[in-house]
């Protein structure tokens, strides 16, 4: 090859591989937008109420932070709004075995850092963080769900609770539930527990009485 057309061969590669990086430039800068939501001023007040109380110190969002307590990336798709309320307020009061100190945080700040948390849960993240392993929670593997096991996985329920190692922490361990409650404390539970527990961070179970009748048979099968 003589030396001109080596020279016009790393021209016309230099400038096709240069089109192709701007091409996908563009396409990539158009996507963008489009995988977060809006940034309003609350979302922006919660952002510097993470900030202000270090929360990036023990949590990670989008991969960022440390590791010494659980990623926050998508947390309001696993907690209901009012547990994490009550926890970033008072970390113990929803869960005695909680690590997490209280940092004061006030009231309009936890409102304001859960509306900053939702928005990061909106983002799409192509997947991140990895979901949790919850299908062997209902039973073991390659067994047919009952419908209480089922519900227990549709309603979200082994985000905070775990049966048998599986499940998320932050709400009692199930395990054997059902050979410390009857029946009939069970379903009270399911529809009002602070009624049966006080300061109670979970939520009201809002499902038919038929849902709710599942479910603790499935509970009191756990023992």
């Amino acid at each position: 090859m003589s030396n001109k057309a080596a020279r016009n061969l790393f021209i016309l590669g230099s400038l096709f591989f240069f089109a192709i990086f701007l091409g996908l430039t563009y396409d990539t800068m158009g996507k963008l937008d489009k995988r977060a939501p809006e940034i309003t001023e609350k979302v922006n007040a919660g952002k510097m109420v993470w900030h202000k109380y270090d929360c990036i110190g023990c949590h990670t969002i989008f991969g960022n932070g440390s590791y010494f307590a659980p990623d926050l990336t998508k947390t309001t798709l696993n907690k209901p709004k009012s547990y994490l309320k009550q926890f970033l307020m008072d970390p113990k009061s929803a869960n005695p075995n909680a690590s997490m100190p209280k940092l004061g945080i006030r009231s309009e700040e936890a409102d304001d850092l859960i509306v900053f948390l939702d928005w990061t849960s909106k983002v799409d993240t192509n997947g991140w963080p990895p979901k949790p392993i919850l299908a062997a929670a209902g039973g073991v593997a390659g067994r047919e769900l009952t419908e209480g096991q089922k519900l227990y996985q549709s309603h979200g329920c082994s985000a905070c609770h775990t049966i048998n190692g599986i499940g998320g922490t932050t709400g009692p361990d199930l395990t054997r539930v059902g050979a410390k409650h009857d029946r009939t404390w069970l379903v009270g539970h399911f529809k009002d527990p602070a009624a049966f527990v006080k300061n109670s961070a979970m939520p009201k179970v809002e499902a038919p009485e038929s849902e709710i009748e599942k479910l603790t048979d499935y509970m009191l099968t756990l023992k």
